[in-house]
């Protein structure tokens, strides 16, 4: 390497290329990949809740003969790994960053980790005296609304279009699942919850690359 190869780019194009380049690196590097931070969820959505579906359908016969701890078991056992993945590939991505954005990262973890623990202590008083369907459908209904409310703050935080779309798609179809009642709302949650939340780290990502 000589020292002219040190020296800034003359021409107009060169340096505008070279501020693009180094524009990408840095996106890329602050910018967690999409897959990581949407699938885990859109997975833990439509195995967890497509096993609720399976095992407590509308009526009184099951269509799998699942134990009936497994699906509560599987659901959370997804949404800890999910939980998981998404922190340490925020971790990785955002580690270095400070200033106002780190702040607010923390607060909006916060709200939803206290915002969730709040709610569920409440329903666990509730739930007990009412019947095992009717149950079921006030936590999940309740724990998918909560999803789609933060979803919408997160993008109206960081003015992000996609994830703000994502909690009203996530908030429109948990309405239609609470009315359609007890069994419907797991398929509705999994099938177009989860593919929905599928879709959209595929949109995301897609729109990363493009960016890069």
């Amino acid at each position: 390497m000589t020292h002219d190869d040190d020296l800034p780019p003359t021409d107009a194009a060169a340096a505008l290329r070279l501020i693009q380049d180094q524009r990408s690196v840095a996106a890329r590097r602050l910018s967690p990949d999409a897959r990581l931070i949407y699938w885990p969820w859109g997975v833990a959505w439509l195995v967890g809740f497509g096993l609720f579906f399976l095992r407590f359908p509308p009526g009184e016969r099951a269509l799998v003969g699942l134990p009936s701890w497994l699906p509560l078991t599987v659901l959370f056992t997804l949404l800890l790994a999910a939980a998981a993945i998404q922190a340490a590939a925020s971790a990785r991505a955002y580690g270095q960053v400070s200033g106002d954005s780190a702040r607010r990262g923390r607060w909006y973890g916060c709200a939803w980790g206290l915002g969730s623990v709040s709610v569920y202590a409440g329903l666990g008083q509730i739930s007990e005296h009412l019947p095992h369907d009717l149950a079921s459908l006030l936590w999940s209904a309740t724990a998918v609304g909560l999803t789609g409310a933060l979803h919408m703050a997160g993008g109206a935080i960081w003015l992000d279009r996609d994830l703000f779309r994502l909690g009203v798609w996530i908030s429109v179809l948990n309405l239609v699942g609470a009315i359609a009642g007890p069994g419907w709302h797991a398929l509705v949650v999994a099938v177009a919850g989860g593919g929905g939340i599928l879709l959209a780290g595929a949109i995301a990502r897609r729109r990363q690359r493009r960016q890069s």
